[in-house]
């Protein structure tokens, strides 16, 4: 049976996360808040883990799961190729609504989908997801909902929608902002925007001026 716990109470925010992390070293599933939407999360770097997730949304493989980290420290470890105009949008916009599409590490054994050597990677400004991601390191994350469904903004209808699929959720309250992250490309020469969402490519374009916007 699922638990639930309020984040916004000190003490059960501290055992929530306290047994968020566990059940996802056990390859369970979590449901999260960010800065965005509810997301729902499981260990990157288990198959099994990602399968369960994939399929408790409803999603196929052909729709590869992002990973949220807690610290720009952690790309090191895991992308490739990662140019100094990725970098300039890093400084300017992480923590927040970001995802950059990078060329993952080729020794990495993880598998998110179909995702042709690449990884989506968000550092989310949230306090609850960073203290997560930092106690137990990267997630593969999505959206807290059934596919086609909206994306949540509040724990109770990520659980209506997901049920008892999650071993733990972690409720942080309503979310504040419903619009999803924007999606930048950064494994060529010049990024490109292939999802509008928070951030627009006007506010984009302050950072890195080439960008360009993807059909």
């Amino acid at each position: 049976m699922a638990r639930r716990y309020d984040c916004t109470d000190a003490t059960e925010r501290k055992t929530g996360l306290r047994e968020a992390a566990a059940a996802v070293r056990r390859r369970e599933l979590v449901v999260l808040p960010t800065d965005t939407v509810y997301g729902i999360g499981a260990d990157a770097f288990s198959s099994e883990a990602v399968g369960d997730l994939l399929e408790a949304k409803g999603r196929g493989r052909n729709m590869p799961t992002p990973v949220l980290i807690g610290s720009p420290d952690t790309l090191h470890g895991l992308v490739t190729d990662f140019s100094e105009t990725a970098w300039e949008l890093v400084d300017a916009f992480w923590p927040g609504a970001l995802t950059l599409v990078a060329r993952h590490q080729p020794s990495l054994t993880w598998d998110l989908g179909e995702t042709r050597g690449t990884v989506a990677v968000r550092m989310p400004l949230h306090p609850v997801a960073l203290e997560l991601l930092n106690e137990f390191g990267p997630m593969a994350v999505s959206s807290a909902n059934l596919t086609g469904a909206p994306a949540p903004q509040d724990c109770d209808a990520a659980q209506d929608m997901l049920g008892d699929s999650v071993s733990v959720y972690l409720d942080g309250g309503r979310t504040p902002d419903p619009e999803p992250s924007s999606i930048v490309d950064v494994t060529g020469k010049v990024p490109v925007l292939l999802r509008a969402g928070a951030l627009s490519a006007e506010e984009l374009r302050k950072v890195v001026p080439d960008l360009e916007v993807g059909s």
